[in-house]
């Protein structure tokens, strides 16, 4: 049975890091910590500047060496793995893109296909097939970079990451540089983007929101150590320690609006009489519902359920978030 475990572990989970440390000049950066990445998931490091996570990061595709403990990818140890085989295997997308100033934009998105030898008419589709999937016009592909503004820049980042369809994406602050509501703007975006889906992706961030928005799974980190490992409601609703809870007390509303999805309150509303009006995807958290409320003020909302529907409006979402909480608790 222990084989079998293993065996499916190794299956479904594409990253796994065991007891890795790092110190630097006798300071330890990172204290030896462990965690699993499945295949396909999207996990956030989240924490203050100084908390140990681009380090985390970068322990993963070797930029820093582990001083204790390991990394497996894909079922294989990564010091078995040539340093540059195994970024190449990576995407990486930097908080100020990293482009290169004096390429255009199709000969940044190039540079790892050209690398692995591609030919120049693969190379040519692919660079087309990206911009139209970050959804950038191809008249952009001779620009420079400092043609762009920030948040076509960013996009250009991720498609050179995503040029040779790696299975990985690593992102340190992918929009650190851009103001706050450009970034939220943007980042909403992204994690509708197709192209992500089948992805598995660590993202270091220190906006909430943005690891609330992309993060399947989070972990808060302090000071070199994971405070809590969860989904974004675990760690609002369930926080493991008075940091957890401190750490989110501003804007804790909002956030607990967008940490909860309608199935997880369907229970704690009341059925409709009817189910007339319009229906509410299922996929959008809380706060996205109250949104479109707010955006349509007159129109009736309702939810599917399998014994017909529950319908929607700002007092029953608040009423069933109680309820919600006081279940948790």
């Amino acid at each position: 049975l222990k084989l079998i475990f293993i065996t499916a572990q190794l299956l479904y989970t594409m990253i796994i890091a065991k007891n890795i440390s790092k110190s630097f000049g006798g300071k330890q950066a990172v204290h030896p910590m462990s965690f699993n990445v499945d295949k396909g998931q999207n996990l956030a490091l989240l924490g203050t500047s100084g908390s140990g996570k681009t380090t985390t990061l970068r322990m993963i595709n070797r930029l820093v060496e582990t001083e204790t403990g390991s990394i497996s990818i894909n079922g294989k140890n990564s010091n078995t793995i040539n340093p540059e085989v195994l970024r190449r295997n990576m995407g990486y997308v930097l908080q100020h893109n990293g482009l290169f100033p004096h390429y255009t934009v199709a000969q940044n998105i190039a540079i790892v296909p050209n690398l692995l030898g591609w030919k120049q008419q693969e190379i040519a589709y692919r660079t087309s097939e990206l911009m139209e999937q970050v959804q950038l016009s191809q008249s952009l592909l001779q620009q420079y970079p400092n043609a762009l503004s920030g948040g076509e820049q960013q996009r250009v980042g991720l498609a050179r990451a995503l040029a040779a369809n790696p299975d990985i994406l690593l992102m340190d602050e992918p929009f650190g540089a851009l103001d706050t509501v450009t970034r939220h703007a943007i980042s909403h975006e992204f994690s509708k983007l197709e192209m992500l889906k089948n992805k598995t992706i660590v993202l270091v961030t220190h906006d909430v929101q943005e690891a609330f928005t992309l993060g399947d799974v989070i972990i808060l980190m302090h000071n070199g150590s994971i405070m809590q490992q969860g989904t974004a409601a675990d760690l609002l609703f369930k926080p493991a320690n008075s940091f957890v809870q401190s750490f989110f007390e501003k804007n804790r509303l909002q956030l607990e609006l967008q940490a909860l999805r309608l199935p997880q309150i369907l229970h704690f509303l009341e059925p409709a009489d009817t189910a007339d009006g319009s229906a509410v995807d299922a996929e959008l958290n809380l706060w996205e519902i109250l949104s479109q409320m707010d955006e349509h003020p007159g129109r009736a909302f309702y939810a599917h359920t399998q014994d017909g529907g529950k319908k929607l409006d700002q007092q029953r979402i608040f009423y069933a978030l109680e309820k919600f909480k006081t279940a948790m608790a």
